[in-house]
């Protein structure tokens, strides 16, 4: 196959990848974040759970009574037949009953009987979201944003968890926040220089001190980063000097996160139908894939 047809070829491929990654990656995402649920959360509240309903009925004897009538071993403990015999009937045949102990086999009684990993799984998302909620609106109240910033200063005095705690909450405030509360506004900067322009969010009003030593009105903007607006600078510019952008917030942070690929139909500079201008974006998102593509080939040839 020469290069001729490779192209062709190659830009199919990518242009399957495009269509293909975006779904794949949101579910990735939502399956991280329900296995980091799951691992650390859920699954120690099933373990403490689990322990005190065992604890709390479990009839375990050393010697044959009323209840505890099954012997589950020749030198083992006594424990009631109905349990011995749920378990016996488990079809998923999790645990050997021939080295099984009495601790055990109630451990797999309650979870067959009583926590049922649906139902827990149900239960437990019930619960968290109600537990969310009842956070949100404590810390809604004075006395809960009070304890918030005094657990905060707590956490800001430790070295390296504050780096990490800091770079953490920033994205979380980003993602979750109510972004048309924050911003109101997407202008165009000349940033960081003069005769470069930037995408910039309006939030809010300057200081006094900065208008009365100027003398005009100024504005705080939010220049963020790419791929990663959550980050940026802050910067106070002559409100006159500023371009009012058409803008959406959410188009424009698909702009700052694709940088700068994904651009709305409306501000494309090209006068052509909604067709051409998707075709516009989709290649150019195609040029972006296969330059990386072939820097990749490069680096690993020049490597080898």
């Amino acid at each position: 196959m020469n290069e001729n047809h490779q192209k062709p070829f190659r830009a199919a491929i990518l242009r399957g990848l495009g269509v293909v990654l975006p779904p794949l990656l949101t579910i990735a995402l939502f399956i991280w974040a329900w296995s980091m649920v799951n691992n650390y959360i859920l699954q120690p509240v099933d373990w403490l759970a689990r322990t005190v309903v065992v604890a709390a009925i479990s009839d375990i004897s050393d010697t044959q009574t009323e209840t505890a009538n099954y012997r589950i071993s020749e030198q083992g403990p006594y424990i009631p037949q109905v349990v011995f015999q749920r378990v016996e009937d488990d079809q998923e045949r999790v645990l050997d009953l021939s080295f099984a102990t009495a601790e055990e086999i109630y451990d797999r009684y309650v979870t067959l009987v009583y926590l049922k990993p649906w139902l827990v799984a149900v239960v437990f998302m019930v619960v968290f979201i109600i537990a969310l909620y009842f956070i949100g609106e404590l810390l809604a109240a004075k006395f809960g944003r009070f304890v918030f910033s005094q657990i905060e200063k707590i956490i800001n005095r430790i070295p390296l968890i504050r780096n990490v705690y800091s770079s953490v909450k920033q994205v979380t405030d980003f993602l979750v926040g109510d972004h048309d509360m924050e911003f109101n506004q997407v202008v165009a900067v000349q940033y960081p220089s003069a005769g470069i322009w930037s995408i910039g969010f309006v939030t809010g009003s300057s200081m006094r001190g900065v208008r009365e030593h100027v003398g005009e009105e100024m504005i705080s903007v939010l220049m963020p980063t790419s791929p990663m607006p959550a980050t940026g600078f802050t910067v106070t510019v002559a409100k006159n000097k500023t371009v009012e952008l058409d803008l959406t917030i959410d188009q424009a942070i698909q702009f700052v996160v694709s940088c700068g690929v994904v651009v709305p139909y409306g501000q494309l500079c090209d006068d052509a139908s909604p067709e051409q201008q998707e075709a516009a974006v989709r290649d150019s998102v195609e040029a972006i894939l296969e330059h990386k593509t072939i820097t990749s080939e490069s680096t690993d040839e020049s490597t080898g």
